[in-house]
Protein backbone atom coordinates (compact mmCIF):
# COMPACT_ATOMS: atom_id res chain seq x y z
CA UNK A 1 0.00 0.00 0.00
CA UNK A 2 2.94 2.14 1.02
CA UNK A 3 4.23 1.65 -2.71
CA UNK A 4 0.96 2.40 -4.31
CA UNK A 5 0.25 5.75 -2.18
CA UNK A 6 4.01 7.01 -3.42
CA UNK A 7 3.53 5.93 -6.97
CA UNK A 8 -0.12 8.01 -6.26
CA UNK A 9 1.42 11.38 -4.85
CA UNK A 10 4.74 11.72 -7.52
CA UNK A 11 5.65 13.79 -9.67
CA UNK A 12 4.92 14.09 -13.45
CA UNK A 13 8.83 13.52 -13.91
CA UNK A 14 8.42 10.80 -11.67
CA UNK A 15 5.61 8.94 -13.08
CA UNK A 16 6.95 9.43 -16.88
CA UNK A 17 9.88 7.59 -15.68
CA UNK A 18 7.68 5.06 -14.29
CA UNK A 19 5.59 4.94 -17.25
CA UNK A 20 8.70 4.38 -19.38
CA UNK A 21 9.71 1.26 -17.20
CA UNK A 22 6.06 -0.38 -18.01
CA UNK A 23 6.50 0.57 -21.87
CA UNK A 24 9.62 -1.59 -22.18
CA UNK A 25 8.56 -4.26 -20.12
CA UNK A 26 5.32 -4.11 -21.79
CA UNK A 27 7.81 -4.66 -25.16
CA UNK A 28 9.40 -7.40 -23.87
CA UNK A 29 6.49 -9.02 -23.03
CA UNK A 30 5.38 -9.37 -26.34
CA UNK A 31 8.87 -10.53 -27.67
CA UNK A 32 8.65 -13.23 -25.08
CA UNK A 33 4.87 -14.31 -25.85
CA UNK A 34 5.82 -14.21 -29.84
CA UNK A 35 8.74 -16.62 -28.87
CA UNK A 36 6.20 -18.84 -27.02
CA UNK A 37 3.74 -18.76 -30.02
CA UNK A 38 6.13 -19.69 -32.65
CA UNK A 39 7.44 -22.62 -30.17
CA UNK A 40 3.42 -23.69 -30.13
CA UNK A 41 3.40 -23.21 -33.78
CA UNK A 42 7.00 -25.08 -34.74
CA UNK A 43 7.45 -27.86 -32.00
CA UNK A 44 10.41 -28.92 -33.84
CA UNK A 45 13.36 -29.29 -31.51
CA UNK A 46 15.56 -27.40 -34.74
CA UNK A 47 13.04 -24.57 -35.20
CA UNK A 48 14.83 -22.01 -33.63
CA UNK A 49 12.78 -21.21 -30.49
CA UNK A 50 15.23 -21.45 -28.16
CA UNK A 51 17.86 -19.07 -29.82
CA UNK A 52 14.95 -16.53 -30.45
CA UNK A 53 14.68 -16.44 -27.03
CA UNK A 54 18.16 -15.90 -26.43
CA UNK A 55 18.27 -12.73 -28.19
CA UNK A 56 14.82 -11.68 -26.26
CA UNK A 57 17.69 -11.11 -23.01
CA UNK A 58 19.09 -8.32 -24.48
CA UNK A 59 16.23 -5.77 -24.17
CA UNK A 60 14.81 -7.61 -21.02
CA UNK A 61 18.65 -6.98 -19.87
CA UNK A 62 18.28 -3.45 -20.89
CA UNK A 63 14.49 -3.07 -19.30
CA UNK A 64 15.44 -4.34 -16.09
CA UNK A 65 18.77 -2.47 -16.42
CA UNK A 66 16.53 0.85 -16.64
CA UNK A 67 14.37 -0.10 -14.19
CA UNK A 68 17.19 -0.38 -11.55
CA UNK A 69 17.96 3.50 -12.62
CA UNK A 70 14.91 4.57 -12.23
CA UNK A 71 14.37 3.16 -8.61
CA UNK A 72 17.36 4.98 -7.68
CA UNK A 73 15.93 8.20 -8.85
CA UNK A 74 12.47 8.10 -7.33
CA UNK A 75 12.62 10.55 -4.17
CA UNK A 76 10.13 8.77 -2.46
CA UNK A 77 13.18 5.77 -1.86
CA UNK A 78 15.62 8.20 -2.04
CA UNK A 79 17.27 8.22 1.79
CA UNK A 80 15.77 11.42 3.43
CA UNK A 81 15.67 12.80 7.27
CA UNK A 82 12.12 12.00 6.68
CA UNK A 83 12.20 8.87 5.20
CA UNK A 84 14.55 7.95 8.65
CA UNK A 85 12.55 9.55 11.34
CA UNK A 86 9.31 7.46 9.74
CA UNK A 87 11.85 4.09 10.56
CA UNK A 88 12.04 3.39 6.52
CA UNK A 89 15.83 2.41 6.63
CA UNK A 90 17.94 1.06 4.06
CA UNK A 91 16.56 -2.81 3.84
CA UNK A 92 12.91 -0.95 3.98
CA UNK A 93 13.77 1.30 1.19
CA UNK A 94 14.87 -1.78 -0.78
CA UNK A 95 11.93 -3.67 0.20
CA UNK A 96 9.59 -0.77 -1.47
CA UNK A 97 12.19 -0.50 -4.45
CA UNK A 98 11.42 -3.71 -4.98
CA UNK A 99 7.51 -3.77 -4.85
CA UNK A 100 7.26 -0.26 -7.14
CA UNK A 101 9.45 -2.08 -9.78
CA UNK A 102 7.45 -5.26 -9.65
CA UNK A 103 3.81 -3.46 -9.85
CA UNK A 104 5.14 -1.31 -12.73
CA UNK A 105 6.56 -4.12 -14.97
CA UNK A 106 3.30 -6.33 -14.22
CA UNK A 107 1.42 -3.73 -15.39
CA UNK A 108 3.17 -3.76 -18.42
CA UNK A 109 3.30 -7.37 -18.85
CA UNK A 110 -0.25 -7.06 -18.18
CA UNK A 111 -0.74 -4.97 -20.92
CA UNK A 112 1.26 -7.07 -23.36
CA UNK A 113 -0.86 -10.11 -22.27
CA UNK A 114 -3.94 -8.43 -23.77
CA UNK A 115 -2.48 -6.82 -26.72
CA UNK A 116 -0.80 -10.24 -27.61
CA UNK A 117 -4.33 -12.13 -27.27
CA UNK A 118 -6.27 -9.02 -28.96
CA UNK A 119 -3.59 -9.77 -32.29
CA UNK A 120 -3.93 -13.76 -32.09
CA UNK A 121 -7.97 -12.57 -31.97
CA UNK A 122 -8.10 -11.08 -35.09
CA UNK A 123 -7.12 -7.59 -34.14
CA UNK A 124 -5.35 -4.92 -37.12
CA UNK A 125 -2.72 -3.40 -35.31
CA UNK A 126 0.91 -3.42 -36.90
CA UNK A 127 2.00 -6.89 -35.16
CA UNK A 128 -1.23 -8.28 -36.36
CA UNK A 129 0.62 -10.61 -38.93
CA UNK A 130 3.45 -11.11 -36.85
CA UNK A 131 1.88 -12.29 -33.76
CA UNK A 132 -0.84 -14.47 -35.41
CA UNK A 133 0.70 -16.65 -38.38
CA UNK A 134 3.31 -18.54 -36.32
CA UNK A 135 0.48 -19.53 -33.80
CA UNK A 136 -2.42 -19.82 -36.21
CA UNK A 137 -4.91 -22.63 -34.62
CA UNK A 138 -2.40 -23.63 -31.81
CA UNK A 139 -3.99 -22.86 -28.29
CA UNK A 140 -1.37 -20.49 -26.42
CA UNK A 141 -0.68 -22.39 -22.90
CA UNK A 142 -1.52 -19.73 -20.58
CA UNK A 143 1.02 -20.85 -17.69
CA UNK A 144 3.92 -20.95 -19.89
CA UNK A 145 2.77 -17.14 -20.98
CA UNK A 146 2.26 -16.64 -17.47
CA UNK A 147 5.77 -17.66 -16.49
CA UNK A 148 7.74 -15.77 -19.22
CA UNK A 149 5.95 -12.69 -18.10
CA UNK A 150 6.82 -12.45 -14.59
CA UNK A 151 10.03 -12.66 -15.77
CA UNK A 152 10.56 -8.97 -16.14
CA UNK A 153 9.02 -8.54 -12.67
CA UNK A 154 11.02 -10.40 -10.74
CA UNK A 155 14.53 -9.25 -12.51
CA UNK A 156 13.60 -5.66 -11.99
CA UNK A 157 12.52 -6.47 -8.52
CA UNK A 158 16.15 -7.76 -7.62
CA UNK A 159 17.50 -5.36 -9.75
CA UNK A 160 16.19 -2.15 -7.99
CA UNK A 161 16.71 -3.82 -4.30
CA UNK A 162 20.06 -4.61 -4.85
CA UNK A 163 20.92 -0.91 -6.89
CA UNK A 164 19.07 1.10 -3.95
CA UNK A 165 20.70 -1.64 -0.94
CA UNK A 166 24.30 -1.16 -2.23
CA UNK A 167 23.89 2.93 -2.29
CA UNK A 168 27.03 4.14 -0.96
CA UNK A 169 28.15 7.66 -0.56
CA UNK A 170 30.92 8.44 -3.72
CA UNK A 171 34.65 9.57 -2.39
CA UNK A 172 35.09 12.46 -4.92
CA UNK A 173 39.55 11.38 -4.67
CA UNK A 174 39.00 7.68 -6.10
CA UNK A 175 39.92 7.17 -9.78
CA UNK A 176 37.81 4.31 -11.30
CA UNK A 177 39.94 1.28 -12.16
CA UNK A 178 38.68 -0.74 -14.84
CA UNK A 179 40.61 0.74 -17.52
CA UNK A 180 43.17 -2.07 -18.62
CA UNK A 181 40.52 -4.33 -18.41
CA UNK A 182 38.10 -2.38 -20.77
CA UNK A 183 40.88 -2.31 -23.23
CA UNK A 184 41.27 -6.47 -22.86
CA UNK A 185 37.96 -6.76 -23.37
CA UNK A 186 37.52 -4.59 -26.44
CA UNK A 187 40.49 -5.97 -27.88
CA UNK A 188 39.38 -9.67 -27.24
CA UNK A 189 35.55 -8.84 -28.74
CA UNK A 190 37.02 -7.31 -32.20
CA UNK A 191 39.66 -10.30 -32.81
CA UNK A 192 36.44 -13.03 -31.58
CA UNK A 193 34.93 -11.41 -34.49
CA UNK A 194 37.47 -10.97 -37.24
CA UNK A 195 38.41 -14.88 -36.39
CA UNK A 196 34.70 -16.08 -36.33
CA UNK A 197 33.75 -13.73 -39.83
CA UNK A 198 36.88 -15.25 -41.56
CA UNK A 199 35.79 -18.92 -40.97
CA UNK A 200 33.08 -19.84 -43.41
CA UNK A 201 33.03 -23.35 -41.81
CA UNK A 202 31.59 -22.48 -38.99
CA UNK A 203 27.85 -23.10 -37.87
CA UNK A 204 26.18 -19.69 -38.37
CA UNK A 205 24.40 -18.23 -35.32
CA UNK A 206 21.76 -15.77 -36.74
CA UNK A 207 21.48 -12.58 -35.90
CA UNK A 208 18.13 -10.52 -36.31
CA UNK A 209 18.87 -7.98 -38.76
CA UNK A 210 21.89 -9.88 -40.57
CA UNK A 211 22.35 -12.29 -43.11
CA UNK A 212 24.04 -14.83 -40.73
CA UNK A 213 27.53 -15.29 -38.83
CA UNK A 214 29.40 -17.18 -36.85
CA UNK A 215 28.91 -17.65 -33.21
CA UNK A 216 31.96 -15.74 -32.74
CA UNK A 217 30.23 -12.69 -33.70
CA UNK A 218 27.45 -12.02 -31.48
CA UNK A 219 29.99 -13.40 -28.62
CA UNK A 220 32.91 -10.78 -29.92
CA UNK A 221 30.02 -7.88 -29.88
CA UNK A 222 29.12 -9.06 -26.11
CA UNK A 223 32.75 -8.64 -25.04
CA UNK A 224 33.45 -5.44 -27.20
CA UNK A 225 30.19 -4.05 -25.42
CA UNK A 226 30.95 -5.31 -21.42
CA UNK A 227 34.63 -3.50 -22.35
CA UNK A 228 33.16 -0.42 -23.35
CA UNK A 229 31.35 -0.41 -20.05
CA UNK A 230 34.31 -1.85 -18.16
CA UNK A 231 36.40 1.10 -19.63
CA UNK A 232 33.98 3.93 -19.73
CA UNK A 233 34.36 4.97 -16.04
CA UNK A 234 37.76 5.51 -15.79
CA UNK A 235 37.84 7.31 -19.61
CA UNK A 236 34.93 9.80 -17.82
CA UNK A 237 37.36 10.42 -14.65
CA UNK A 238 40.58 10.83 -17.14
CA UNK A 239 38.17 13.55 -19.03
CA UNK A 240 37.46 15.63 -15.76
CA UNK A 241 41.46 15.23 -15.01
CA UNK A 242 42.18 16.63 -18.67
CA UNK A 243 39.63 19.92 -18.23
CA UNK A 244 41.68 20.44 -15.01
CA UNK A 245 44.80 20.81 -16.67
CA UNK A 246 46.99 23.38 -17.45
CA UNK A 247 46.10 26.45 -15.34
CA UNK A 248 42.45 25.83 -15.21
CA UNK A 249 39.84 28.66 -14.69
CA UNK A 250 36.33 28.09 -12.53
CA UNK A 251 34.33 26.66 -15.04
CA UNK A 252 37.17 24.27 -16.10
CA UNK A 253 37.75 23.98 -12.63
CA UNK A 254 34.63 23.11 -11.61
CA UNK A 255 33.73 20.72 -14.99
CA UNK A 256 36.34 18.49 -14.30
CA UNK A 257 35.64 18.21 -10.53
CA UNK A 258 31.83 17.15 -11.09
CA UNK A 259 33.13 14.72 -13.98
CA UNK A 260 35.51 13.24 -11.90
CA UNK A 261 33.21 12.87 -8.82
CA UNK A 262 30.34 11.46 -10.99
CA UNK A 263 32.65 9.33 -13.20
CA UNK A 264 31.68 6.11 -11.36
CA UNK A 265 27.83 6.78 -11.29
CA UNK A 266 27.28 7.85 -14.77
CA UNK A 267 30.62 6.32 -16.38
CA UNK A 268 28.94 2.97 -17.11
CA UNK A 269 25.51 3.81 -18.22
CA UNK A 270 27.92 5.91 -20.87
CA UNK A 271 29.82 2.93 -21.75
CA UNK A 272 26.70 0.52 -22.33
CA UNK A 273 25.27 3.65 -24.81
CA UNK A 274 28.21 3.85 -27.00
CA UNK A 275 28.47 0.27 -27.34
CA UNK A 276 24.72 0.45 -28.43
CA UNK A 277 25.60 3.25 -30.38
CA UNK A 278 28.73 1.43 -31.82
CA UNK A 279 26.59 -1.34 -32.84
CA UNK A 280 23.70 0.46 -35.21
CA UNK A 281 26.79 2.53 -36.72
CA UNK A 282 28.65 -1.01 -37.53
CA UNK A 283 25.30 -2.16 -38.92
CA UNK A 284 24.41 0.37 -40.99
CA UNK A 285 28.12 0.43 -42.64
CA UNK A 286 27.26 -3.25 -43.47
CA UNK A 287 26.53 -3.61 -47.29
CA UNK A 288 23.05 -4.14 -48.34
CA UNK A 289 23.43 -6.85 -49.47
CA UNK A 290 24.53 -8.44 -45.78
CA UNK A 291 21.61 -6.77 -44.36
CA UNK A 292 18.23 -8.73 -44.46
CA UNK A 293 14.75 -7.61 -44.26
CA UNK A 294 14.19 -6.83 -40.34
CA UNK A 295 9.98 -7.58 -39.14
CA UNK A 296 8.14 -5.91 -37.25
CA UNK A 297 9.58 -7.35 -33.63
CA UNK A 298 12.82 -7.56 -34.64
CA UNK A 299 12.81 -3.70 -34.82
CA UNK A 300 10.85 -3.73 -31.77
CA UNK A 301 13.88 -5.05 -30.10
CA UNK A 302 16.27 -2.92 -31.33
CA UNK A 303 14.65 -0.14 -30.26
CA UNK A 304 13.50 -1.32 -26.43
CA UNK A 305 17.58 -1.47 -26.77
CA UNK A 306 17.94 1.68 -27.72
CA UNK A 307 15.58 3.55 -25.67
CA UNK A 308 16.17 1.78 -22.30
CA UNK A 309 19.75 2.60 -22.99
CA UNK A 310 19.28 6.27 -23.37
CA UNK A 311 16.67 6.54 -20.47
CA UNK A 312 18.82 4.85 -18.03
CA UNK A 313 22.09 7.13 -19.01
CA UNK A 314 19.75 10.16 -18.19
CA UNK A 315 18.57 8.74 -15.23
CA UNK A 316 22.05 8.54 -14.16
CA UNK A 317 22.39 11.97 -14.72
CA UNK A 318 19.47 12.53 -13.18
CA UNK A 319 20.52 11.30 -9.93
CA UNK A 320 24.23 12.77 -10.38
CA UNK A 321 22.40 15.91 -10.49
CA UNK A 322 20.00 14.91 -6.98
CA UNK A 323 23.40 13.96 -5.07
CA UNK A 324 24.63 17.28 -5.76
CA UNK A 325 21.59 19.72 -4.97
CA UNK A 326 22.99 20.37 -1.58
CA UNK A 327 26.81 21.90 -3.72
CA UNK A 328 24.85 23.81 -6.13
CA UNK A 329 22.65 25.69 -3.37
CA UNK A 330 25.62 26.43 -1.53
CA UNK A 331 27.44 27.65 -4.54
CA UNK A 332 24.78 29.75 -5.15
CA UNK A 333 24.37 31.25 -1.64
CA UNK A 334 27.71 31.96 -1.88
CA UNK A 335 27.16 34.41 -4.56
CA UNK A 336 28.38 31.97 -7.33
CA UNK A 337 26.87 33.47 -11.14
CA UNK A 338 24.42 30.84 -12.27
CA UNK A 339 25.98 31.29 -15.50
CA UNK A 340 29.19 29.35 -14.36
CA UNK A 341 27.12 26.47 -13.27
CA UNK A 342 24.94 26.38 -17.00
CA UNK A 343 28.37 26.91 -18.35
CA UNK A 344 30.38 23.78 -16.53
CA UNK A 345 27.36 22.00 -17.51
CA UNK A 346 27.30 22.40 -21.23
CA UNK A 347 31.29 22.07 -20.87
CA UNK A 348 31.11 18.88 -19.32
CA UNK A 349 28.49 17.76 -22.00
CA UNK A 350 31.20 18.60 -24.55
CA UNK A 351 34.29 16.98 -23.01
CA UNK A 352 32.29 14.07 -22.92
CA UNK A 353 31.65 13.95 -26.57
CA UNK A 354 35.12 14.73 -27.33
CA UNK A 355 36.35 11.76 -26.02
CA UNK A 356 33.61 9.31 -26.64
CA UNK A 357 32.31 10.10 -30.57
CA UNK A 358 35.60 9.26 -31.73
CA UNK A 359 35.83 6.14 -29.67
CA UNK A 360 32.65 4.87 -30.12
CA UNK A 361 33.11 5.66 -34.11
CA UNK A 362 36.29 3.73 -34.11
CA UNK A 363 35.01 0.54 -32.79
CA UNK A 364 31.95 0.36 -34.79
CA UNK A 365 34.36 0.72 -37.86
CA UNK A 366 36.58 -2.07 -36.70
CA UNK A 367 33.42 -4.05 -36.00
CA UNK A 368 32.00 -3.92 -39.28
CA UNK A 369 34.85 -3.81 -41.30
CA UNK A 370 35.37 -7.70 -40.85
CA UNK A 371 31.64 -8.37 -41.88
CA UNK A 372 32.07 -6.40 -44.78
CA UNK A 373 34.29 -8.52 -46.66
Amino acid sequence: MLALRLARGSGPLVLLRRLLVAAASAGVGLLLLRVLGYAVGHPAPAAGAGLRLLWCLIPLAATVRLAAAVARTDPGIRPSHGSTAAGLGPAGRAVLSAVSAALTCALGSGAALLLFLHLRSGGGLPFHSAARRPVAGSPLPMPAALLLLAAVPVAAAVSSAWAVRRRRPVREDAAPRGAAWGVALVAAGLAAEAYGSGRPGVAPLPVPGLSGGGPAVPAGWSLTALGLAVAAPALTHLCGRLLQSVRPGAVRLLAGRVLQSEAARIGRPLGVCCAVASGIVAVSALPGAAVRQAGPLTALGAALVVACTAATLLSAAVEARQDRAATTAALLRGCAPAGVLRSAAVLRVIALLTLFTPLTWGVAVLAATPLSR
